[in-house]
């Protein structure tokens, strides 16, 4: 049994789409970030950084922050989502690495401006805008010679990656100007698991369509 601390957000969707994928038993213990429960001293012990989401595992006693360490850890486990042959593997780990160190921060300041503080820095709003477009492209370019961010496979990459495309009208991008980006975000969204983990915890949110 796996417990996920998650609130439902595209970094917490991420886990809950895995663990749907995997099949496996797990347990939503819902902290809302709207409301600060991320300080909680009860979480700190789980995630010493604050962040959603964070995992403890009652098989092996084992508690993991951060949503990259926690697809790769929960991939290894169960040997799924995540290629055995060596330079495949790495290929995944090099966009999942995409994934956590650029699209998901550099989206998540277009969600900052855009989104939530519009009109406060036009300078700041251009910036991440731009650079929503810029990973936009990169995205497309990839999927242009690819059917998966790594390759053929279904990866954690691409289950990293989607829940923050999922949010494109708060990036202000037209998806469907980077064509294979959308044709593979619409081919995800319709898998089983993907919309079982989506909104969770629930709060009424649906999957965006394009």
């Amino acid at each position: 049994m796996i417990d996920l601390y998650t609130w439902s957000t595209p970094n917490g969707r991420k886990i809950s789409i895995l663990l749907e994928e995997l099949g496996v038993n797990y347990k939503i213990i819902p902290v809302n970030i709207i409301k600060n429960e991320q300080f909680n001293k009860d979480f700190l012990k789980i995630s010493p950084n604050n962040k959603i989401p964070a995992i403890f595992d009652h098989d092996t006693n084992f508690s993991l922050m951060e949503s990259g360490a926690i697809m790769l850890y929960l991939a290894e486990k169960y040997k799924k989502f995540i290629p055995e042959n060596f330079l495949e593997k790495m290929k995944c780990i090099e966009w999942l690495n995409f994934q956590t160190c650029s699209q998901g921060p550099m989206l998540g300041q277009a969600h900052h401006f855009l989104k939530f503080n519009k009109g406060k820095s036009e300078y700041a709003e251009k910036r991440y805008h731009d650079e929503a477009e810029r990973l936009y492209k990169v995205i497309n370019f990839q999927l242009e010679k690819n059917k998966y961010l790594a390759g053929d496979t279904y990866t954690v990459a691409d289950i990293a990656a989607w829940p923050w495309i999922a949010r494109f009208e708060w990036h202000q991008v037209n998806i469907k100007n980077y064509k294979h980006v959308a044709n593979w975000y619409t081919h995800i969204a319709n898998r089983e698991a993907v919309k079982k983990g989506y909104d969770l915890p629930n709060i009424g949110a649906s999957i965006p369509k394009v």
